[in-house]
């Protein structure tokens, strides 16, 4: 059964010029991501992009029916995502899509809805050495990748990260200055899977790195649906009715 995934990416530090960014991603993060996705899961998967920019940023009911996971990379644009979208990828996350949230995507309007907390964070950006820790070795998203993934240089991002308690904590990054940050972290909200994951700022070429890309194709494949798509209501019931 083929996996449908659709990347988002705000695209707008692509398309404004800057030479570090566009050195990066020419085509845009999304396409990068996606590429990584392609060149790991094959024919396994379909995936797709949109924008921000898109008819509904990309994002109709449409298109979200059809869509099993979702990745969401934002940074400088979440007041500009509407509120009427944004609900709309809250309500089929609850009602079974996976969602998979990169970088700077913890401050996005699902995230924030979906955690119910303000999401920030401390960040620093002197283009640090991480290291992405597996501390939860056993879990699927961990498959296939060192311990731990070396980023010669990323954005500093740490405690206190104000998230719920995740399910499940996978990774956890270190930095040069002596940071920790719970960079890769799982959650079951409604019927859908979440997954956020910090390793990936505009600034450099972290999609391009191929640990980082099986980090994000076991992602996919996590989050994926475990069955029938549904939204959850609250039904009255007759008395007996499960003996009918």
């Amino acid at each position: 059964m083929t996996l449908n995934i659709k990347v988002w990416n705000e695209y707008l530090h692509e398309t404004r010029g800057d030479a570090v960014v566009v050195a990066n991603y020419p085509d845009g993060i999304h396409a990068v991501v996606a590429e990584g996705l392609r060149e790991n899961l094959g024919d396994g998967a379909s995936v797709t992009t949109a924008t921000l920019q898109d008819p509904e940023h990309g994002l109709s009911d449409e298109e979200l029916d059809g869509t099993d996971v979702l990745f969401w990379w934002g940074h400088i644009a979440h007041d500009q995502v509407s509120d009427e979208v944004a609900q709309r990828v809250v309500d089929h996350v609850h009602a079974g899509m996976g969602l998979v949230v990169l970088h700077s995507g913890h401050y996005s309007k699902p995230f924030k809805k979906l955690m119910g907390t303000t999401c920030s964070l401390k960040w620093r950006n002197d283009g640090e050495r991480e290291l992405v820790w597996t501390v939860l070795p056993g879990h699927p998203i961990a498959e296939g990748v060192p311990h731990p993934i070396q980023i010669a240089k990323q954005e500093m991002y740490g405690e206190f990260f104000d998230i719920p308690v995740p399910d499940e904590e996978i990774f956890l990054s270190t930095f040069a200055g002596g940071e920790v940050f719970r960079s890769g972290v799982a959650y079951h909200r409604g019927l859908g899977r979440v997954f956020y994951f910090s390793p990936g700022d505009q600034e450099y070429p972290v999609y391009h790195h191929p640990d980082i890309r099986r980090v994000l194709s076991n992602a996919a494949q996590w989050a994926a649906p475990r069955g029938p798509r549904r939204a959850l209501t609250a039904d009255q019931h007759p008395l007996g009715w499960f003996e009918s």
